[in-house]
């Protein structure tokens, strides 16, 4: 099971983060009480392990600002969290290494998810970074073959039973294991991991 922590702002929830065993992390370059600027990255990233996955989030951004912010503070990947089209996306995986779409549950986009050129779709709500959660029975709508990432109102008490119930590549949470936005509570953090591994 893939296991993203999004939301980081610092070093420390990074590093608890790695320790109790997520293999990514996200950082938001968009909009969001969560944003952090390239420099803090990038020095967060450097005390990392290089097996740990780094991944830039990014909401409607001009494709080259994309690619040039990825490589700038020294991340893998990049996650394409608005409404970029398929020639957006193109173009980023043209230069960064590891690039997921992200889609709405239940949308037009997610029902065609298979045409943005890239295996990973992370699915979230209508309300990013709220921890609103949605009817899982959307996800039947998803192309096969996909690895589906799974996102929005996961918990520590939910994520198992979701798991279960959808069977996904991998599960992404930011708000659901903080104590308030960009900051992580290290309990909810070590738990959540250890109820997504425990699933079999």
């Amino acid at each position: 099971m893939f296991i993203k922590i999004c939301g980081i702002t610092n070093t420390q929830d990074a590093l608890d983060a790695v320790a109790f065993g997520a293999d990514a992390l996200g950082f938001l370059f968009a909009e969001s009480p969560r944003k952090i600027s390239t420099d803090a990255v990038r020095e967060i990233v450097n005390q990392l392990p290089s097996n740990i996955l780094t991944i830039g989030v990014f909401r409607d951004q001009d494709s080259r600002h994309v690619i040039d912010t990825v490589h700038e503070a020294g991340l893998v990947g990049a996650q394409l969290h608005g409404h970029e089209s398929r020639a957006q996306v193109a173009e980023v995986s043209a230069e960064v290494r590891w690039v997921a779409k992200s889609v709405i549950a239940g949308s037009a986009e997610a029902s065609s998810s298979n045409s943005y050129g890239t295996e990973m779709v992370l699915v979230d709500s209508a309300h990013p970074g709220t921890g609103t959660g949605y009817d899982l029975a959307l996800l039947e709508q998803l192309p096969k073959a996909l690895k589906v990432i799974l996102s929005g109102g996961l918990t520590v008490a939910n994520v198992a039973d979701s798991i279960r119930a959808v069977s996904p590549w991998g599960v992404d949470v930011s708000s659901g294991v903080e104590i308030s936005p960009g900051i992580k509570d290290r309990i909810k953090l070590r738990d959540f991991i250890t109820n997504a591994r425990a699933v079999r």
